[in-house]
């Protein structure tokens, strides 16, 4: 429970930093004004940008293993901005807050790109402290 707690809160961090960098990313609080609904609205972003990504991220890997070879892995920063697209349709029709992306290019590929460095980097230093304890 612990991991996951810290990983969803990570991804949180990722997107609000994608929120931040990329012009076309941005999330729509709706009527919530709060700080802490807004936290709370980036972490229910990043529990389904985390399902989304272990449901439906594995199937469209294995369908596109040919384009994995023939682009030589570069469609994987393609696939990660088709997640990040499906959790903005997914975030806006059933919770009508959530996450915002303008278009699939330069957008979502853009943020896909912030997103996966940012939860690269973070990787990096959540082994480093594991290492250390």
């Amino acid at each position: 429970m612990r991991a996951f707690i810290i990983r969803t809160a990570l991804t949180a961090l990722a997107l609000w930093i994608a929120d931040l960098l990329v012009s076309g990313i941005r999330f729509d609080f709706g009527d919530n004004t709060s700080w802490w609904g807004k936290v709370g609205i980036y972490l229910l972003v990043a529990v389904v940008f985390g399902a989304v990504n272990a449901f439906v991220k594995p199937v469209v890997q294995i369908l596109s293993i040919p384009l994995y070879i023939l682009t030589l892995g570069l469609i994987h920063l393609v696939i990660n901005a088709l997640m990040l697209e499906i959790t903005s349709w997914l975030t806006h029709n059933v919770f009508k807050v959530g996450l915002e992306v303008d278009n699939f290019f330069w957008s979502a590929i853009l943020g896909a790109l912030v997103i996966s460095a940012v939860g690269w980097l973070t990787a990096l230093v959540m082994r480093d402290t594991a290492q250390n304890l």
